[in-house]
């Protein structure tokens, strides 16, 4: 069964941004589009390649009005050693959570339960904390972050102009297409 169009579930989570320890928590993930990268865990090979690609595109986000995080069930205390040794995990600015007790990667359904590791999930949620689009790769391929501005110009998009869709391959100054019984079998 598919999270996308599904609430965010409640949880509460310690983690680590900007030389800080902050809670976060699901009311984080609202008022505003977040996007929420999972991956396995700390001081591995793919992952860090992974942050710092979304961390060069966290201003592109911010622009969009996104706010981004990190989770893996390693704990915030992980994540800030890892943040103080790694000079890719040294870029980030954005919150990186703790999930020891699973409850986020069960949540979002990304949890490998023989590993105790999520696995590489990206979720895009929107200002109403409700899931908007969801990716999820195998431990042994990367993601790009790059792919994500266009999918949350789309949703952004179609959120603020009901009765429209974005069609395969859609850019912002592209053309939208407007279900009907006209367009059926047409495309």
């Amino acid at each position: 069964m598919s999270l996308v169009g599904k609430e965010v579930l409640p949880f509460n989570a310690q983690a680590y941004k900007n030389g800080e320890f902050i809670n976060v928590s699901e009311q984080d993930l609202k008022g505003h589009w977040s996007v929420v990268c999972f991956y396995p865990a700390d001081f591995t090979f793919v992952c860090p390649t992974e942050l710092e690609d979304l961390q060069e595109q966290y201003p592109k986000l911010q622009e969009l009005g996104v706010e981004v995080f990190s989770v893996s069930t390693d704990t915030h205390f992980t994540h800030k050693a890892w943040h103080d040794h790694s000079d890719a995990i040294s870029k980030i600015t954005y919150a990186m959570i703790g999930d020891p007790s699973h409850v986020i990667s069960r949540n979002f359904e990304v949890l490998d339960e023989e590993q105790g590791l999520a696995q590489r999930g990206t979720f895009i949620i929107d200002p109403d904390g409700v899931i908007q689009a969801v990716e999820i790769n195998a431990d042994g391929i990367g993601r790009d972050a790059s792919q994500l501005i266009d999918k949350i110009k789309a949703a952004q998009y179609v959120r603020t102009h009901p009765g429209e869709v974005c069609p395969a391959k859609w850019k912002e100054t592209g053309e939208t297409l407007k279900p009907s019984l006209d367009l059926v079998g047409k495309i």
